[in-house]
């Protein structure tokens, strides 16, 4: 019989998955993936990212939740924000709408925590994610990219074959970075 999952774990994408659930692993956790990603786009994008989130859920024997895809109830929660710089108020705006529907989805599932893998990112502030996640009791603020868990995400994505996306996802990132933003 499976163990039934302790936490649920909001996964942006397979590959910052990858540390995430190793580490929840590691400290007795039973993570349940929640693929929940409003803001990417285009759609393709989005395909991409949730056929590689559901690959790693097959190889760690994991379940895997996918959330509805609505990227105008997300365009609505950012609006005004567009051209706010990475890291800025549209991104809290974000993290607040991803969070908001991981903390609907936990209690629809009794599952006494949840957490994001948003913080395993080097691009991402796990201190941002942290203040918006304070607004949820039933948030678990875990910083997975400590311990090198950004590097080990890449490791751990080459070796299972996964798609490294190259920005964070929302049509505002797109080129405003170089390099991986998973």
């Amino acid at each position: 019989m499976p163990t039934p999952p302790t936490i649920l774990l909001h996964t942006c994408c397979g590959p910052c998955a990858t540390t995430c659930t190793e580490r929840l692993g590691d400290s007795g956790e039973e993570p349940l993936l929640f693929f929940s990603n409003c803001n990417i786009f285009p759609r393709e994008e989005y395909d991409l990212r949730l056929e590689h989130a559901r690959k790693l859920a097959v190889i760690l024997g994991l379940d895997l939740i996918e959330d509805a895809y609505d990227h105008g109830a997300w365009l609505s929660a950012v609006a005004g924000l567009e051209d706010e710089p990475e890291r800025g108020l549209r991104c809290q705006a974000c993290f607040r709408f991803s969070l908001s529907r991981a903390a609907d989805r936990a209690d629809l599932l009794g599952l006494p925590a949840f957490t994001t893998t948003l913080t395993v990112s080097r691009y991402k502030s796990s201190a941002q994610i942290f203040e918006v996640g304070r607004a949820f009791p039933k948030f678990a603020p875990l910083d997975f990219k400590k311990g090198n868990g950004y590097e080990r995400s890449i490791d751990l994505s080459r070796l299972y074959g996964l798609y490294r996306q190259n920005f964070c996802g929302c049509e505002f990132s797109v080129g405003r970075r170089k390099g991986s933003a998973g």
